[in-house]
This record gives C-alpha cells, sequence and structure tokens, in this order.
C-alpha cells in the first residue's frame, strides 16, 4: 500500500528535496528554509489566512510556507527568484496537496522588479524574508499592490524591532517611520533558531502589519520619504541641523519645522511619521526642498 504524503514538508523531504535539485542554501539569497510544520502552521494562524482569500507569498524556496498557506484553502501567488526552485514547486505541490494546484500561481521573477500579479489582487502578504532585503522588498509590495490589506513576515528579530518600534525607542528609525506610513505594526511572536535548515545564526520573529490610511498630507510619499532619509543620515544632529544641511537654509528650514508644530532641536527618533509629513508640507511651503538616496533603508 503506497503511504499517502503529509500536507507539509518535514526535515527529512527538505534535504531530500534539496539534494535531488542540487539546491545550497546561499547566504547571497538569504536562503534558510523552515522544516517544521508547526512553525508553518503558527505562521499561517497568526496571518489569519482564510478559505478563498488571495496571498501573496515572496521567496517560497522549496515550498514549505506555500504548503500551509494552500492547506487553509486559500489561494497563493508565488514571487521566486531562484529558477530551479521554482521549477519544483508546482510538482512538489501536486505531490503533497494535489487538489491545490489549481489555486497556485507562480512568478519567476525579483521581487524588487514585480510590478504585477496574475489572477486576482491580493489582500495578504505572508513570506519568509531573505534577511538581506526584507525591509526594501516589504516596503517595494506596499507601495505598488494597494490591495494588500494584511502582512505577516518572518524576518530577522533586529528587523522586526525595528518596523514595529515607536518614536522615542532605540530600534525606532527609517523603517519604522516608512513602515508606518502604511500600517500600523507590532512584533507578533519570536521564532527558533531549529525551526531553520540551515540553521541561521540570527534569531527571527513575526511581524503583523495592518493596512491603514497614509497620513493627510499635500507632500508626496517620496517628498515625505526624502525628509525622512535626511533627518536619520546623522542621528545625532538635531532636525534643524540635518534638514538644514541638506535644504542649504538653516534660517528657513527652522521656521518651517517650527511651522509644523515640530521643536526644531528635537532629533528625527522623535517624530512619528504624521510629524514628518507636517514638518514637509511645511518644507514645501516655505520654498525648500530635500533631496537624498531614495528610499534608502537603514
Amino acid at each position: 500500500m503506497t503511504e499517502t504524503p503529509a500536507a507539509l514538508l518535514g526535515p527529512a523531504q527538505i534535504r531530500a528535496l534539496a539534494e535531488r535539485l542540487g539546491v545550497r542554501p546561499t547566504k547571497t539569497l538569504g536562503q534558510n528554509f523552515v522544516h517544521d510544520g508547526g512553525t508553518v502552521r503558527k505562521i499561517v494562524r497568526a496571518a489569519g489566512v482564510r478559505a478563498g482569500e488571495r496571498v501573496v507569498e515572496i521567496g517560497p524556496g522549496l515550498g514549505s510556507l506555500t504548503l500551509g498557506l494552500l492547506e487553509t484553502g486559500a489561494s497563493v501567488v508565488a514571487v521566486e527568484i531562484d529558477p530551479v526552485l521554482a521549477a519544483e514547486l508546482p510538482a512538489t505541490i501536486a505531490a503533497h496537496q494535489r487538489d491545490a494546484v489549481d489555486r497556485f500561481d507562480l512568478v519567476l521573477q525579483d521581487a524588487m522588479t514585480v510590478t504585477e500579479l496574475p489572477g486576482p489582487p491580493p489582500v495578504a502578504l505572508v513570506a519568509n524574508l531573505p534577511y538581506n532585503v526584507s525591509v526594501p522588498v516589504l516596503l517595494t509590495f506596499l507601495e505598488r499592490f494597494d490591495s494588500l490589506e494584511r502582512i505577516l513576515v518572518m524576518v530577522q528579530a533586529e528587523v522586526a524591532d525595528r518596523l514595529a518600534a515607536p518614536p522615542g525607542s532605540r530600534t525606532y528609525g527609517v523603517p519604522s517611520v516608512k513602515a508606518a506610513w502604511y500600517c500600523s505594526a507590532h512584533r507578533a511572536a519570536t521564532v527558533g533558531r531549529t525551526v531553520f535548515w540551515p540553521v541561521p545564526n540570527v534569531d527571527s520573529a513575526l511581524v503583523s502589519m495592518t493596512r491603514r490610511e497614509p497620513p493627510t498630507t499635500r507632500a508626496s510619499r517620496a517628498e515625505v520619504f526624502a525628509v525622512v532619509d535626511a533627518a536619520f543620515a546623522q542621528r545625532r544632529k538635531t532636525l534643524r541641523s540635518a534638514l538644514g544641511a541638506v535644504t542649504g537654509d538653516a534660517a528657513r528650514t527652522e521656521e518651517a519645522i517650527r511651522a509644523a508644530g515640530v521643536d526644531p532641536t528635537a532629533r528625527g527618533e522623535r517624530l512619528d511619521v504624521t510629524d514628518f509629513a507636517r514638518v514637509t508640507e511645511q518644507l514645501i511651503e516655505h520654498g525648500l526642498t530635500v533631496s537624498g538616496p531614495r528610499e534608502r533603508q537603514r
């Protein structure tokens, strides 16, 4: 009698699959594969994925989380940059959850270059994001796909703290403010190192994010983000110094900051995203321009 394959991948299956494909996880692509079914289901539960929903997954790898998402009855569109891994995913799904094949779509592409996805617009993003590109990828998808209502990502614990940090905290910075433009965020859970293969040398955590309206402002997102970048470029500097250095007019910069209801001697880590939006708007009204590295992450 033939044994029915399990719905999810286990440690032995992950290693066997990787060996058959000649896949050696690389630090360059930030590949650490989850091999624990309990952790996969924990992530799916935390994401609140329901049957019939459309979910986008970034970096599905060998398919551990993909199978967990499909198990709920949701449909999944996965974005994978590795052609070897991408080519195997449909077969893995067919072997473990044959009835889910028609609910799966694949995009073979670098997530940073994706501008459209097949099928219905996704309402949720659930992913084990590569450590080295987690923040840029996350912010790119929030910008490009406004259908996303919920996000649940597994990232390096330090990155999770930055994404969810409130103003004034030690870890508050550029990712915190930019994520807050789109969403409210909180750290949902810690994930042990031993559920990955290979075992990473950093801790991981889940970050849960819920879409909300951006601050009401006449300034564009790009303009606000340029001010955020400038404010955090040198953390020890006051807003007056940091922004004055890039506008080229310290006096008018101070006037604009005061007009926004913000103390010019405050540092960037004290301002929330709404404060930054007001400061940006006033800088523009005072005829000042802040230009700098666009969308830079820190």
